[in-house]
């Protein structure tokens, strides 16, 4: 019996509060999981986790265990990460995991760089809007945008946006001088998650706040889709720049009110709160931090800790 392996199974399924669930983090079937578990209670001579069909606690012994496995995981990680930074090699399986729209617009594009850069990482990347728990998915780094909530994670920012106003030639070309003097009817709307009707288009200039409420014919969930219609002259648009400044650039949209600031938006690289970062995971965000806009990136590049909303099962 591999007990060192045996021991990364215990805690995966300690921590993940589930058989199943360490199983799929850990892509592995469920019957593998439970003997291994299994097998390392009968090297010991103790039960270390009792389950129902519905719950599972440790025993005694599996609470003692617990933290003394975890001591000398990461030790053994430390260890292993410590000797790959001495000698300068970033290896081994990364999985990252990110918000669809802005993976194709930001990051997708880029990794080509980072596998050339690093020939000895194997990347996998998950494109969802539906975040994960990093731990119990064995995810290494998550994009997350805004604020992240979990106390187990650290967030640090690596990019930020704004919000531009743009469409089509024909469509800027008749616009009014004053964006409060724009027709809602002619404003198409991005919908978000748990909001019926599209979200406002916020603008400031000095003292002056307005807030002006999307009423278009057409409003979607995509970011892609919402700037399809605008370059087909349906209407004009709000929406992140990193969305728009190709289009911008070659003609086919134009950005209008330039000189009014709109809401912006933080991007953060995502980990699970650890005592030492991997090298392949400070490598990634590295890279992040190096190939995205300078100008955009926000200057902060010490670790954020995030302070907790919930309590993780």
């Amino acid at each position: 019996m591999d007990r060192l392996w045996a021991m990364e199974v215990f805690v995966r399924v300690a921590e993940c509060g589930s058989f199943s669930k360490a199983a799929a983090s850990l892509d592995l079937a469920n019957a593998t999981v439970t003997a291994c578990v299994r097998n390392l209670e009968k090297h010991l001579g103790v039960t270390l986790i009792q389950r129902n069909t519905r719950h599972l606690y440790l025993t005694d012994e599996g609470t003692l265990f617990f933290p003394r496995c975890q001591e000398v995981l990461s030790s053994v990680e430390r260890a292993e990460s410590e000797v790959s930074a001495e000698t300068g090699a970033v290896r081994g399986a990364l999985r990252v995991e990110m918000p669809i729209s802005i993976g194709h617009a930001l990051i997708c594009p880029a990794l080509s760089l980072f596998a050339t850069r690093y020939p000895m990482v194997s990347v996998s990347v998950n494109l969802t809007n539906q975040p994960h728990n990093l731990i119990e998915h064995a995810i290494d780094i998550a994009i997350r945008m805004d604020r992240v909530e979990e106390a187990d994670l650290v967030a640090r920012p690596v990019y930020e946006t704004r919000y531009v106003v743009c469409g089509a030639p024909e469509v800027v070309r008749n616009l009014p001088r004053h964006p409060g003097e724009l027709k809602p009817e002619l404003c198409l709307g991005i919908l978000t998650e748990g909001r019926h009707g599209p979200s406002d288009w916020l603008f400031r200039q000095g003292n002056e706040q307005l807030v002006v409420p999307p009423k278009g014919a057409l409003n979607f969930n995509s970011s892609d889709a919402l700037v399809n219609a605008a370059m087909q002259g349906a209407g004009l648009i709000y929406v992140l720049d990193i969305f728009v400044n190709r289009r911008i650039a070659a003609g086919k949209l134009v950005q209008a009110y330039c000189d009014w600031s709109t809401s912006m938006r933080t991007f953060y690289a995502v980990t699970a709160k650890a005592q030492f970062v991997a090298p392949k995971v400070r490598g990634f965000i590295d890279f992040l931090l190096e190939t995205l806009d300078a100008e955009q990136r926000p200057s902060a590049r010490k670790l954020v800790g995030v302070k907790g909303s919930e309590t993780r099962r």
